[in-house]
């Protein structure tokens, strides 16, 4: 891809000190009327720019080519916000925190499928880890892409239960892509074909809570419902769900017997406008129904999911009880 390009541009903008994603598309909204094949030099950026953020931008070309040949040579896609392989969605919904650039690696089709998320404790219990497999891998059986942030607990069980039932994943780093790795949990099901590694952030960037905190925007944002799995009153897994919440998308919190004191945050969710998950009394399993429900109201609709009350029939029960 020639230096010249739009992607590099973006990203080289990017890696300027002072620049992050609400900066960007303030500048992006003057600056695309003024450009051309995606060019801009100094006669363009510098009317945007601040003293010593242009400073930066001038200074920082070659270290940011020298990150865009190990993308090539690491084969990551990367793909903008122009693109047609972009989840559109992610941009009405996440606004000016919406990632003008993702990097990729993987089968970037899955993009465009139906997609359930989840998130939950990196140490769940058994009874919460079973629960996550049992949804992802019925879910993944129906046809539905699993997304979730490939850490250990109940992101590792989503990935790894899609993988064994012939599904489809999206791994969504918490770090830049230039850092992702195989992990042995997966190395004996890895299959590039059925899988899609997604970071928003720069290519280098380190692990940071900041970042995991904020990955869970593009969980959310990629999925037509999210299943949160045994959250504590504080941490990551909660702070995903009202990220749900907030975004107006469907959030399905089981809450079972034998589940941690520690993880109240479901109960808590639920009190906010989180959807309990039953269990089928006929089939002993996750009820996955009123999610395959609602991806098909969307699909049909072509609409953004509502949340809506879920009426309780005599087939259904909570977990446990």
């Amino acid at each position: 891809m020639e230096e010249k390009d739009l992607k590099f541009n973006i990203l080289r903008l990017l890696e300027t000190k002072g620049i992050g994603f609400s900066r960007f598309w303030s500048i992006w909204k003057i600056l695309k009327n003024k450009i051309k094949d995606g060019v801009f030099g100094l006669g363009e950026i510098n009317k945007f720019l601040k003293e010593k953020e242009f400073f930066d931008w001038q200074s920082n070309e070659e270290k940011v080519y020298e990150k865009w040949k190990r993308l090539v040579e690491d084969n990551v896609n990367v793909i903008s916000f122009e693109d047609d392989k972009y989840p559109h969605k992610l941009i009405p919904l996440l606004e000016r925190k919406a990632p003008p650039l993702l990097m990729v690696l993987g089968n970037s089709e899955l993009l465009s499928k139906p997609s359930v998320g989840f998130c939950g404790s990196r140490d769940a219990s058994p009874k919460g880890l079973e629960t996550a497999y049992d949804c992802a891998e019925q879910l993944s059986k129906k046809g539905i892409n699993i997304v979730s942030g490939y850490a250990h607990g109940v992101d590792m069980t989503t990935h790894r239960a899609a993988l064994e039932a012939g599904g489809t994943t999206i791994l969504v780093l918490p770090e830049g892509i230039l850092n992702f790795r195989i992990k042995k949990e997966l190395s004996s099901i890895w299959n590039w074909d059925k899988i899609l590694v997604i970071s928003e952030f720069l290519p280098g960037l380190p692990w940071s809570v900041h970042n995991a905190m904020q990955r869970n925007s593009i969980i959310c944002g990629l999925s037509e419902a999210v299943i949160l799995i045994e959250a504590k009153s504080k941490g990551g897994s909660i702070e995903a769900g009202k990220t749900c919440l907030k975004l107006k998308l469907p959030l399905f919190a089981p809450v079972y017997d034998g589940m941690p004191e520690s993880a109240v945050g479901n109960r808590e969710l639920l009190d906010q406008g989180a959807l309990p998950l039953f269990k089928s009394q006929t089939s002993d399993r996750a009820n996955i129904s009123k999610i395959l429900e609602l991806i098909d109201s969307r699909a049909s609709e072509n609409s953004p999911l509502k949340t809506s009350p879920i009426s309780q029939s005599n087939q259904l029960s909570f977990f446990g009880n």
